[in-house]
């Protein structure tokens, strides 16, 4: 009897005991099709070390609470995902650890989707310690999302995310079942990097639903993450579903904002901004009902309109869900906002967007702003708000705030690193004491390194070059990224297209040294691949021994899209005599691809048939765009066939900052007259965000048009020189007034035309 019962209790503990539980030690893709049909509560599947190529991880099954479904690497950060490869997960407590997607693309809309299909969602599922570097698809505007979360109660934590170069957000929350709403996903501890500027909708690094499905409930909660250099667009998070919980999360220079975009009671606290004075840095954007934020810091940021630190936007009367909702009893309290550039309230104020905000509380807030004015906006009443407690250190503010403190404050910073007001009258105001900031290290997997920070150019070894035929070609053959190609005084002759696929610098003799001349014979000097990035300085180009063909470029990007965005600097370069054909432009930007920036500074440009900078090949009216800043200064052209500038952003999308544009103290003469001269101006400026030309002298040119399209852009020419050339030409296309542009300073000269 005694043995008949110590052998049940023994095959019930066999078979109660997680010790019989099996792990899978699999080799190959075979291995692993094998074990993932086999699975069963509290099994493990473990990857071996190495690189697995075109592999679409599936898996999916019935685990518990105490007895999950695991797939892991057998060292974490030692399975690497390559080319074509993707993670689908099912069922029941899964939890997936430890694997790298890397130098690749998934084929499919996600790289890691939280269901196998739409009938197979994941519930109590688990992504941790996993890492997606720059895993992205080679079309910029080929559409997916990097993370699909679908199911309940998931979790997605401890992650590296970034370099997302292709549009699609790169995680989303979907609500578009019944099955994924009221979800409680939890989003935590994931380091979101670099999300490089798409010139395009669509760049956001989260998003919770979408305007179809913002009136559920998602319940999801982003907590504890670190956001670092996410300019993909102006929404970095973007909320469009209800009951969310956004807080003690960092985002460090990151472009954009918070957006409250859709859906309503919304909370965002305790969140650490740090805009550390980089263009377009905004911090929290309320729209919709019933939204709190609270206890926030927002430091450094540099954002307005939009972007502001802080927006409370204007709604439409009566809003479909996927427009503008009128903001509703939002409850705004215990916020510091300092060291940054604008507070805006009533953003967006137009014609449609005309509800103001309603039955609102701004209460307890600790304002600080820069010299630039004004510092509190109000684009529309504010009757609708209710202002008590806020102390005002800095800045202008109108006069509905007059209620609140303006005071002369100290600030010290704490031991938490934030900034304070000193004295007890302050104790109340602002973001609160006890914020602890996550730092850097504590997201993402401790096992993989975070980015660091290091010159785009001249960082590598130098390479010495002599004159002659392909010397230069040989000298780019053998060079890596951060390279300087040093030219001795001298001739060069370059009988093929440089292809430039990595950072690389070349560079002719300085001062007294003498001068180096390149001449080149095909088509096209330069041809920016994906990676590359070019500097010149101190050089000299010719273009006479380049042969008639259509479409020459002495820089040209390649003509398949680029994942990466490039830069291209120029200084003290002379270009001459591109004139072999009627259209010879300098720099000719194709689609889909986008410049970071282009600096051209000390340089002279003659004898030139096309235009120096051919920025308008995305003419598909999406709101994309080539080139995100473009800056000319202390330079001069003469003879220009075709315009010094054509850069177009066309459509009537809001969700980006560019493109910049910038010319001071440079000379145009004869500049969009000459020969075919298409665009009939000396620059064409058509939908740019920001432009200042100033300090400049245009002579015998075409006019500079300027073609304004939407939000609001800033656009100012001061103190300009026009001889014999048309005044300015501003053109509203979108907006129903005045041309929006400063013009101050002009000065006319005999024989102008105005």
């Amino acid at each position: 009897m005694w043995v008949k019962a110590s052998i049940f209790i023994a095959a019930f503990l066999m078979a109660t005991s997680p010790a019989n539980a099996e792990n899978f030690f699999v080799n190959n893709q075979a291995e692993y099709r094998a074990a993932a049909n086999r699975v069963r509560a509290g099994d493990q599947i473990t990857l071996a070390n190495g690189t697995w190529q075109n592999f679409a991880i599936v898996l999916t099954g019935k685990g518990d609470e105490a007895k999950p479904i695991t797939l892991t690497a057998e060292t974490p950060g030692q399975v690497i995902l390559l080319g074509q490869s993707s993670l689908r997960i099912g069922g029941d407590y899964i939890v997936v650890k430890g694997l790298v997607f890397r130098n690749g693309y998934s084929p499919e809309g996600e790289v890691i989707s939280f269901r196998r299909n739409e009938d197979d969602l994941a519930n109590h599922a688990r992504v941790t310690e996993t890492v997606i570097d720059g895993f992205s698809k080679p079309d910029r505007y080929d559409d997916d999302y990097w993370i699909g979360m679908y199911g309940k109660h998931n979790r997605f934590d401890h992650n590296y995310v970034a370099g997302k170069t292709n549009k699609g957000v790169t995680l989303a929350v979907r609500l578009n079942s019944e099955g994924s709403r009221e979800n409680a996903h939890q989003i935590d501890h994931n380091y979101f990097g670099s999300r490089p500027t798409l010139g395009s909708n669509g760049g956001e690094t989260i998003r919770v639903g979408t305007s179809a499905f913002s009136m559920f409930k998602s319940n999801t909660v982003i907590e504890d993450n670190y956001f670092e250099d996410c300019d993909g667009e102006i929404e970095i998070i973007s909320i469009k579903s209800g009951s969310n919980t956004i807080r003690r999360n960092v985002f460090v220079t990151s472009s954009g904002t918070l957006t409250l975009r859709h859906g309503n009671d919304n909370v965002v606290e305790r969140n650490v901004f740090f805009g550390r004075g980089k263009d377009h840095t905004g911090g929290i954007r309320v729209i919709n009902g019933n939204q709190t934020v609270r206890d926030n810091y927002l430091e450094g940021m540099r954002g307005t309109d939009l972007a502001s630190a802080f927006t409370v936007m204007n709604g439409v009367p009566n809003s479909p869900v996927y427009r503008y909702v009128q903001v509703t009893n939002a409850q705004i309290d215990h916020n510091s906002i300092l060291d940054s550039t604008r507070v805006t309230f009533g953003a967006g104020k137009s014609d449609e967007r005309s509800a103001p905000p309603l039955g609102s509380l701004f209460t307890a807030n600790l304002l600080s702003g820069t010299t630039v004015d004004p510092f509190f906006l109000a684009e529309d009443t504010l009757s609708g708000i209710a202002f008590s407690g806020n102390v005002i250190a800095s800045g202008s503010v109108p006069s509905e705030l007059s209620k609140s403190t303006r005071a002369n404050v100290k600030f010290s910073h704490a031991a938490n690193g934030l900034l304070y007001p000193v004295g007890r009258q302050y104790a109340g105001i602002g973001a609160p004491r006890d914020l602890k900031p996550m730092s850097r290290d504590e997201a993402g997997p401790v096992w993989y390194a975070k980015p660091v920070s290091k010159e785009l150019f001249d960082s590598g070894r130098t390479i010495q070059v002599a004159p002659g035929d392909d010397t230069l070609s040989h000298a780019l053959e053998t060079s890596k990224s951060g390279d300087r190609i040093v030219l001795s005084a001298g001739d060069y002759f370059v009988n093929r297209t440089l292809i430039v696929d990595h950072a690389v610098t070349f560079a002719g003799p300085s001062g007294s040294g003498g001068r180096a001349t390149v001449s080149f014979a095909r088509p096209t000097m330069f041809e920016i691949a994906n990676g590359g990035s070019l500097k010149l300085t101190n050089l000299s180009f010719s273009g006479k021994e380049a042969p008639d063909s259509i479409g020459s470029n002495f820089i040209r990007t390649s003509s398949s899209p680029a994942q990466n965005n490039f830069v291209i600097d120029m200084d003290h370069v002379s270009i001459s005599d591109l004139n072999v054909n009627a259209s010879f432009d300098v720099i000719y930007l194709g689609k889909g691809t986008m410049a970071k920036r282009i600096s051209i500074s000390n340089s002279a440009f003659s004898n030139i048939t096309g235009v120096i900078l051919n920025s308008a090949a995305e003419t598909d009216d999406y709101g994309q765009y080539n080139s995100d800043y473009v800056s000319i200064t202390d330079s001069t052209f003469d003879k220009i066939g075709d315009g010094i500038v054509n850069i177009y952003r066309g459509g009537t999308d809001e969700s980006t900052f560019g493109p910049h544009f910038t010319l001071v103290r440079s000379t145009l003469t004869n500049v969009g007259s000459m020969g075919r001269g298409k665009h009939g101006a000396s620059m064409l400026l058509h939908g740019v965000q920001y432009i200042r030309i100033e300090d400049n002298t245009f002579a015998r040119s075409a006019p500079v048009v300027i073609r304004q399209t939407v939000g609001v852009p800033s656009t100012t020419l001061k103190s300009n020189t026009f001889e014999s050339t048309p005044a300015p030409v501003v053109e509203e296309l979108f907006f129903q007034g005045s041309p929006r542009a400063a013009i101050t300073g002009s000065r006319v000269v005999a024989g102008a035309t105005q």
